[in-house]
């Protein structure tokens, strides 16, 4: 009730008549950060196209609470449920298989779901939405080039060396978005993590996961969450559809060197050598996968800044801040990166678009990198577990600042008091935390 009875909140969750606030937008990457920035953008009635080089629908991924309640004021709640993961409880093992931790899972949590499925699946229905709310979608259209030209107000992209203007540019188009070298005035080298993952999804049944006493129990019960820790390594594994889908991903040490690509077929061999020693059903259950992705884990230091000198063109998502898996949130942070700008370009009003843009920035950029820490964090105490260790200590980070946080209602909320400090102090570039 209260936030009904907030005028600032009058907006939250509405759907504005289109282009109604007069705003054009291109949004770069047709990934979940990209489409839901697309969504919210045409749900705040500003104009948007969205252009991606090519589709790809081929990742695993899930979404947590804090995204979850996003998708579910779009209304798309029962369409993602039905084909998602259900468990409520994560079975923890040390090395040995000992149970060292039976965490509880629940949903919803402080209001919200949290979607964890197969990434292709909750973006087709993601994708299905923003098509049929209007939102234009050109595909093969790959990025070259920006610019800018501050005196009309507007930017662009060069595409097949045609040249397309907005009033913003989102480029959502993950860690290699020429939008970067463009904001930045140099290329960020990546640098190694010194992990990388094996993941794999595949049928329980066809593999014979059903009818293995090594691996029965992912799926005779339905749906479930196991997981596997010590020696410097996690190694998860679960079931959906009812116990009829199985996934794995086992995160490892690996000084791998940084070249151009960081996604390879796996190995087997390479895979079992990771659990040598280990309690033989993590083996039986890596070698039922009739394939795997060796994923090397890169990462970025902090951008000093995620926008462009005049404020019209700005990177969300992997394309300002990349996550490693463990933080659970690197699609999630993307979806809210995606309500923010909508929300604050919609109480801007068109001429006041770098203002919303500086403010969004000083929005999202703390809360990003707190969000960042938490999956150093969670990789860091799993690895360095000792078989003895037992209890909550153990438990996956679900903390209340991360999960149970309104992007959208937050954007309305604090926008003013942000925009009225940067025109009275002057915008300064973030702080590195």
């Amino acid at each position: 009730m209260a936030q009904e009875a907030d005028p600032k909140l009058k907006n939250l969750g509405v759907l504005a008549p289109p282009d109604s606030t007069g705003i054009d937008i291109i949004v770069v990457g047709c990934g979940y950060g990209g489409l839901a920035c697309a969504i919210e953008c045409k749900r705040k009635g500003h104009r948007v196209r969205l252009f991606e080089k090519i589709p790809e629908f081929k990742v695993l991924g899930n979404l947590m609470p804090n995204a979850g309640r996003v998708l579910q004021r779009w209304g798309l709640h029962d369409r993602i449920w039905s084909i998602c993961r259900h468990v409520d409880t994560l079975i923890l093992h040390n090395y040995l298989g000992e149970v060292v931790r039976e965490q509880p899972l629940p949903l919803p949590l402080w209001g919200a779901y949290g979607y964890d499925g197969h990434r292709a699946e909750i973006h087709e229905v993601i994708y299905d939405y923003a098509v049929s709310i209007g939102v234009e979608i050109r595909f093969n259209h790959g990025v070259e080039g920006y610019f800018e030209d501050e005196e009309r107000g507007k930017a662009g992209v060069i595409v097949k060396g045609e040249k397309f203007e907005a009033d913003l540019i989102i480029a959502a188009d993950g860690v290699k978005s020429l939008a970067r070298h463009y904001i930045l005035g140099y290329q960020d080298q990546p640098r190694s993590s010194g992990y990388a993952v094996f993941r794999a999804w595949f049928d329980a049944q066809e593999q014979g996961v059903d009818k293995d006493p090594l691996t029965d129990y992912l799926c005779k019960n339905g749906d479930s969450f196991y997981g596997w820790i010590g020696r410097d390594v996690h190694f998860l594994a679960s079931s959906t559809r009812g116990g009829k889908e199985i996934s794995w991903v086992i995160t490892r040490k690996d000084d791998f060197e940084i070249s151009d690509t960081w996604g390879f077929p796996g190995k087997m061999e390479d895979v079992l050598k990771v659990v040598d020693g280990w309690d033989p059903r993590c083996a039986a259950i890596l070698s039922k996968a009739p394939s795997c992705i060796d994923w090397k884990l890169i990462i970025h230091d902090p951008l000093p800044t995620w926008i462009s000198k005049t404020a019209r063109i700005m990177l969300i998502g992997d394309a300002a801040h990349p996550f490693l898996p463990t933080s659970q949130q690197g699609g999630s942070q993307a979806i809210e990166d995606g309500a923010t700008i909508a929300a604050v370009l919609q109480v801007a009003g068109k001429e006041n678009i770098p203002l919303a843009v500086k403010a969004w920035e000083k929005i999202r950029y703390q809360r990003v990198r707190n969000a960042q820490l938490v999956g150093e964090e969670v990789r860091n105490k799993w690895h360095q577990s000792k078989p003895e260790d037992r209890g909550e200590k153990l438990d996956m980070p679900r903390p209340e600042w991360l999960f149970a946080f309104d992007a959208e209602a937050h954007a309305y909320e604090v926008y003013e008091d942000v925009a009225k400090d940067i025109l009275e102090n002057g915008y300064q570039l973030p702080k590195l935390p």
